[in-house]
């Protein structure tokens, strides 16, 4: 499997923070926050990397990460000189030319996943658990998709996830009234198929492609299966507050880990 985070879009709730800077590069405690969903992927076994970026910013990218050595000396040195000294980092990029939404920054991996299936990490989540699990289990599945849910106080502010009897039957994109408080984390495992479905569905009324109808899709095929984190996680895009307390999250993380 190989992995694709997205890390494009203005993130114009963040400015003037991101007026000059990409939100993944904006600092989460001790890390630029697109250190986390690298972790995230490196710890599933996943090392062959795509960064879906901005023109504007591709550059910071490139100068932070590299082909991915000075993301590995950068953790070393924070957090310990044996720190995934096994591992062969290989990180690819592909610049977004307009921010068309999530969906179509995953449809620019398609020659990069070459048949294979994709993990996607939106740039700025961060969570606690480890996914390995929950990868492996996917790679048994034989068609489909995955995503990860997250019970949450404010299911309003999110894609909320409907379940029947252990089933998902549908993602709600920021409900009034939500039909639970398990919100969609920007976490999503997708079979090959995935690139054919985004080319058939239609922009949202904000005139981008999004990753809701392509997961309402594989659910309606009856090929979506979730997992539910069990950890914290960090939306660092969503508002000013959300950047604060995953700093607090990551933070106090780090302190317990010492």
């Amino acid at each position: 499997m190989k992995g694709v985070i997205l890390a494009g879009g203005k993130a114009t709730r963040l400015r003037p923070l991101t007026k000059v800077i990409s939100k993944q590069l904006l600092p989460v405690y001790n890390k630029p926050m697109i250190y986390y969903p690298l972790e995230t992927l490196i710890q599933a076994g996943i090392e062959d990397i795509l960064i879906v970026v901005s023109r504007d910013h591709a550059g910071m990218f490139l100068e932070l990460l590299s082909d991915g050595s000075a993301f590995l000396q950068d953790i070393r040195k924070l957090e310990g000189g044996d720190k995934y000294c096994d591992i062969k980092l290989r990180l690819s990029y592909v610049i977004q030319e307009e921010a068309r939404g999530s969906a179509h920054a995953i449809s620019l991996a398609e020659n990069f996943a070459d048949g294979d299936r994709i993990v996607v990490v939106l740039g700025d989540n961060i969570i606690q658990d480890n996914i390995k699990d929950a990868v492996d289990r996917y790679k048994m599945q034989k068609t489909g998709a995955k995503i990860f849910l997250k019970e949450v106080d404010n299911p309003q502010s999110f894609g909320v996830a409907e379940i029947r009897e252990d089933k998902i039957i549908g993602v709600v994109e920021k409900p009034n009234t939500p039909p639970s408080n398990l919100a969609v984390v920007g976490i999503y495992m997708y079979d090959n198929q995935v690139f054919d479905i985004i080319r058939g569905i239609k922009p949202s009324e904000r005139g981008e492609l999004e990753t809701t109808d392509v997961n309402n899709y594989y659910i309606s095929r009856n090929q979506m299966t979730y997992e539910i984190l069990q950890g914290w996680w960090g939306d660092g895009g969503e508002s000013f507050d959300s950047l604060l307390n995953a700093g607090i999250l990551a933070a106090n993380e780090a302190k317990q880990e010492k």
